[in-house]
């Protein structure tokens, strides 16, 4: 998947430096927020997957990987890390 948003950007022409990656991500995961909070009128009722919901969740997919990319992460090894650490506690 990296390597697919990789190539995207290359192609689009959107290079941009990490910081503002960052802030894109932090950005899409709040639009993500509120989707998750319409979707459940602020709490009141349970969650359901809206078509709006899985395209915000795309969007923090790709900003993501996008910052990963302009890190230098390799973000399949960096997740392999994570789940080691997680099964070690």
């Amino acid at each position: 998947m990296q390597e697919l948003v990789k190539e995207f950007i290359e192609k689009q022409g959107w290079r941009t430096d990490a910081q503002s990656r960052y802030l894109d991500l932090v950005s899409e995961v709040g639009e993500l927020g509120k989707e998750i909070l319409l979707s459940t009128d602020y709490g009141k009722t349970d969650f359901s997957l809206t078509p709006s919901t899985t395209d915000e969740m795309g969007d923090c997919l790709f900003s993501l990987l996008a910052l990963c990319t302009e890190m230098g992460i390799n973000s399949e090894e960096a997740l392999k890390q994570s789940i080691s650490k997680y099964e070690a506690r």
